[in-house]
């Protein structure tokens, strides 16, 4: 499962065990601004309304996803890069004296 997926279902599973309704909603904002990054929106303006801890944890979830997506990029170009040495099945008395 990608990390990103992970961090949105740990988002959720906090919001439901969260101890009061305003934690609830700044677990479900960031798990909100994860799918977002997923998807490639940004609904940042949906939650001008919406309180200033709730909107941060909304910005969070969407910066913290687009770094997610970036960083699974960057080691998906590094690992096709990578040249793969393959080594025969040859002694080592044969790949010294060859």
């Amino acid at each position: 499962m990608p990390p990103i997926t992970v961090r949105i279902e740990w988002c959720r599973q906090r919001s439901r065990q969260a101890p009061s309704e305003l934690e609830a909603d700044g677990w479900q904002a960031e798990a909100d601004g994860l799918r977002d990054a997923v998807m490639r929106r940004d609904h940042s303006e949906d939650y001008r309304l919406c309180s200033s801890e709730i909107r941060e944890r909304y910005l969070l979830g969407l910066q913290d996803g687009i770094a997610m997506l970036q960083a699974t990029r960057v080691q998906q170009v590094n690992h096709a890069a990578t040249p793969r040495i393959q080594i025969g099945r040859a002694s080592c008395r044969e790949r010294v004296s060859s």
